[in-house]
């Protein structure tokens, strides 16, 4: 089993910033892609970006590029979205997602554990 636990959700005005992270722990970290996928009240839950093991490949949403930034640190075991420019619509929880395979990918099936999520609130 993975562990994953997010941090750095909260309340935010608009335009604002947020760092998300997401610490895994269990088995190993090597190897798996990381993703990171959000869920709006009501709606499904939807990918947002991902990231291969060794970093060399990104996917990101077209709704957040420009603004959000994926990146992991392998030695930490965490996996970190940064949030710019964020928007009221961007309002949802988000959730962590690790795979065990390494090249990054989109879709919710593709990974095996997921995170509690930490919600994020974007005020207008």
């Amino acid at each position: 089993q993975v562990q994953l636990v997010e941090s750095g959700g909260g309340l935010v005005q608009f335009g604002g910033s947020l760092r998300l992270s997401c610490a895994a722990s269990g088995r190993t970290f090597s190897g798996r892609a990381m993703g990171w996928f959000r869920q709006a009240p009501g709606k499904e839950r939807d990918f947002v970006a991902s990231i291969g093991w060794m970093s060399y490949s990104t996917y990101y949403a077209d709704f957040v590029k420009g603004r959000f930034t994926i990146s992991r640190d392998n030695a930490k075991n965490t996996v970190y979205l940064q949030m710019d420019n964020l928007k009221p619509e961007d309002t949802a929880i988000y959730y962590c997602a690790a795979a065990d395979r390494g090249g990054a990918r989109r879709l919710e099936s593709d990974y095996n554990y997921w995170g509690q999520g930490t919600q994020v609130t974007v005020s207008s």
